[in-house]
């Protein structure tokens, strides 16, 4: 999102981001990738634990907008304050207020999410909106693809919405309570595939929201396996089993099969069917949800 606001011309004085966290298998100290881009691009930067340690130093830019996505805190009333800060969320609001609105959405099989420009306010995206736009979903579609999407049709909403609140002609509308749903964040659980209990339809939509940051977890004889990519098979097997046929790997679930097309094993990369089928001395034949 930085980098189209630059690309638009707007002007950023300072650049408010969370600070580094610990990353990686070997917990290395890594800056969030806004923070990143500020460093490389030699834009002020403020890291601050609590946001409302930055009061003073956005109150110095004298800001007449305030652009502001996926920040992971809610702020205080004394910054919003200031001005107003426009919030690029991707979800048709009310639906999937929160932290994960794009793999709620996939998780759920909606048949479109889309694009919100809103006015922060203190409550959870509940904000009036300026604008929004809807993003039509298909069974290829994943969070990468959404988020692309959410940028491309968001970005320049947002750069609308900034330069109507530099010249006071900034309008937007209350946001429906009607129809609000909560987008929580994802925890492992959410990541878990029980082949004895899941259906086709969800396991699918579970693969597609997971992809590419995290994934979905299977255990193919009591090893856990991330699943990247997968699609119903029109073959049978029955729930629990794992079925090995040629070059194809199908799981057996609650009410049909799954074909895994791309998986990894811990600490490897990522390989198609065929290739992780090659390295296998024996192929599986129990798939059951990890422990």
């Amino acid at each position: 999102m930085l980098r189209g606001l630059l690309d638009a011309g707007v002007e950023v004085p300072l650049v408010l981001s969370q600070p580094d966290r610990p990353a990686g298998r070997k917990r290395v100290l890594t800056p969030p990738p806004v923070a990143a881009l500020a460093t490389e691009l030699g834009l002020p930067l403020l890291q601050p634990e609590r946001a409302i340690d930055a009061l003073g130093a956005l109150q110095a830019t004298h800001p007449t907008a305030i652009a502001i996505c996926a920040y992971g805190q809610l702020l205080p009333a004394e910054l919003l304050a200031v001005c107003p800060w426009l919030n690029l969320h991707p979800s048709l609001l009310p639906r999937w207020r929160g932290a994960a609105p794009i793999e709620r959405a996939l998780m759920a099989g909606d048949a479109e999410t889309g694009v919100a420009i809103m006015e922060t306010v203190l409550e959870l995206d509940a904000g009036p909106i300026v604008s929004i736009a809807p993003i039509a979903l298909t069974p290829a579609s994943d969070t990468a693809e959404l988020e692309a999407a959410a940028l491309r049709l968001g970005v320049p909403a947002l750069v609308r919405a900034i330069l109507d609140a530099a010249a006071g002609t900034l309008q937007s509308t209350p946001q429906a309570t009607a129809g609000a749903t909560y987008a929580a964040k994802l925890q492992r659980a959410d990541r878990l595939i029980d082949p004895s209990a899941h259906g086709v339809a969800l396991t699918v939509d579970r693969i597609r929201a997971l992809r590419p940051h995290i994934g979905a977890l299977v255990a193919l004889d009591g090893e856990t396996l991330t699943i990247w990519r997968a699609e119903p098979a029109a073959a049978s097997a029955a729930p629990g089993t794992a079925v090995v046929d040629g070059d194809r790997l199908l799981i057996g679930l609650a009410d049909g099969a799954l074909e895994v097309h791309e998986l990894q094993t811990a600490g490897k990369r990522a390989l198609s069917t065929p290739e992780w089928l090659r390295g296998r001395r024996t192929p599986p034949t129990q798939a059951m949800m990890p422990a």
